[in-house]
Formats: structure tokens, sequence, C-alpha cells
């Protein structure tokens, strides 16, 4: 997962590991994982080159974590300006492509979807049409189609179409969104989570997307909302690109035989008990406090206070490393 934010695989488990201690050398990391103690001490010298570990003084040998707080938020926030910079960007090229196929009397790659109702239409058909995968972008609050009337997706997860969808952390924020996520994940939905993303967006079969031109909700006079279909180009295989990347640094949302977002992994001797484990997961999904609160009918101190007593079991500092250290013990 930190592949993201420029390390490597291993790089990336040389520092985790190195994050769950005060400081250690190569031959100690090296007898917690699979890797020798040569390849580690390689490692630590490249988390030393990046910023993500210091050489301990008067003590030969040994390596610190540089606090994830420090090395690693700066560059996801980077990461997350990139990619509205991204948006943007493509936004820039949409129009430039639209004005040039009037130019040249085509319109074959680019569509101008003028309206909520003929957007709607369009996804419905969209949705109708898929024969194999559809990916979405899902924000918070809808422009076009809500959840509960999407009835095409159950049509076509019924098919056979391969659904997976990204949701973006405020969408949450809606009291039944949660409940929109379980029936849709329940009926074969492939959920991921991230903490903001840069666009509505649909595909279909990787041949034709749909992005909505809007920043937030739907515009108040419906009929002033504008899309654009894309079809077959070197701009639906950049949005497709752009897609595949949020998926891969997304959390995946699992659901409880309960109906509620979570899902345990084999218990250790020091796991964290069941409703913690459906807390710990809404949290690594990317839930607000609040929306945590929310789901589990609580008040938001009680969230917090049950957030901290993990992190004392895990012994870590930061709901980051408590992550990280969730996911390395198989708590999720």
């Amino acid at each position: 997962m930190l592949e993201t934010v420029g390390l490597t695989a291993a790089e990336g488990e040389v520092y985790r590991l190195l994050v769950a201690t005060e400081t250690a050398s190569a031959d100690e990391i090296s007898g917690r994982s699979a890797l020798d103690a040569p390849t580690v001490g390689r490692l630590l010298l490249a988390l030393e080159d990046k910023g993500l570990a210091s050489a301990v003084e008067d003590s030969a040998g040994r390596f610190a974590a540089v606090p994830p707080e420090m090395a690693l938020v700066p560059r996801i926030r980077h990461h997350f300006e990139a990619l509205e910079q991204t948006r943007a960007a493509v936004y820039e090229l949409v129009e430039t492509y639209r004005r040039g196929a009037r130019a040249r009397g085509t319109g074959e790659a680019i569509e101008i979807i003028n309206g909520a109702a003929a957007l709607r239409q369009h996804l419905r058909q969209l949705q109708s049409g898929a024969g194999h995968e559809m990916m979405w972008f899902v924000k918070a609050e809808y422009v076009a189609m809500s959840a509960e009337s999407n009835q095409e997706e159950f049509d076509a997860l019924g098919r056979g179409v391969l659904y997976r969808a990204l949701y973006e952390q405020a969408y949450f924020d809606h009291p039944d969104s949660v409940d929109y996520v379980v029936k849709g994940v329940r009926a074969g939905e492939v959920a991921r989570a991230v903490p903001l993303l840069p666009l509505r967006m649909a595909i279909a079969d990787r041949s034709v997307a749909v992005l909505p031109l809007t920043a937030s909700g739907t515009p108040a006079n419906p009929r002033e909302l504008r899309a654009v279909l894309v079809r077959e180009s070197s701009l639906l295989d950049a949005l497709i690109a752009l897609f595949e990347h949020h998926w891969e640094i997304g959390a995946p949302l699992r659901v409880t035989e309960e109906g509620q977002i979570g899902g345990a992994g084999p218990a250790d001797a020091v796991s964290p008990v069941a409703d913690d484990r459906h807390l710990l997961s809404m949290m690594v999904a990317g839930m607000t406090d609040e929306a945590i609160a929310g789901q589990l009918q609580v008040s938001k101190r009680t969230v917090q206070r049950r957030i901290q007593g993990l992190m004392n079991l895990a012994g870590v500092a930061t709901r980051m490393q408590l992550g990280w250290h969730a996911a390395r013990r198989d708590w999720l």
C-alpha cells in the first residue's frame, strides 16, 4: 500500500516493522520478517535516504523510524494535490477535445450531455449495455441518480457483470449510505473506500465513460447540469488509469453477516473484540468519528475513547500506525 508514496513493497514492510519498535537493527528486523539481514540493511539505508528512517547515534547499526505523520502525511497531501491538478487537466482536455471535434465536424469520441434527466438516462443505458465490468467513482451527494434508484446495477450484477465501486470518505456522512453499500456488496459489488475522489465517473467495459462536469450536488436547475461521455480514446485510457490508481490505494469494504461494514480476520492473542473490529474497519475505510458514532449508535466521545483503547492495545501512537498494525496483525 505504501508504494503510492514512493516506497517499494520491501521498503514498506521494513518501515512498518520499524514503526512498531523504538529502534531496531537489521538483524532484529530480519528476525521478524522473511528478509535476510543484508537485504534489510540495504533497505534501512534506502529508507534513510528517503527521509523515513534515521541512524541512532552512539548505537552502531540501529535505526529509528521517522514518525509517519512527519514522513508520510506531507507525501499524501502532495499526492492528492497532484490528483486535483489531474482532474482539472482532464476537464481542460475534455473541453479542448470537444472544440477540436466541432471544428473537424466529428464528435465520435466526445459527446456533451445536457441536463440531469439526460445524464440519468445515459447512466441507465450504460449499465444495461454493460457485458463485463462497471467501474464507479462515488462521491458524496448524487447529481442525477441516487443509490436507491439504481436498479440497473442489480440487474447487471445478476447477469454476471463485475462492479467495482470506490467511495470517498464524505459519502458515508449520509445517514443511509452504509445501508446502500451493504446492499450492493451483498449483491456482488466489490467496494473500496478512499479519503477523497477527484471526480464522479462511471466506466462501462473499458470502452465508454460518463463524467458529470459539476463539483458538488445537483445544480438548482437540473437542466443546467452538464456531463461528458467519452468513448475509446487516449482520454478514456487516462480515466481508466486514474480509476486503477485509486483502486490500488483503496481500503476494501467487507460486510458482516449482521449487515455491517467490517469483518474480522483470524484472531490473535491480543486481538480486539468483534465490536472494536467493526469500529476499526470503519476507521480504516476513512469514515469520520461522527459517521462511525452514527453507525454504532454511540457518542463521538465513545468512538474516540475506543479508538484510543485500540491504539493502546496495539502499542502505537497515531491512527495511521494503528491502521498499519491492524492490517499486519489481521485485525480487519
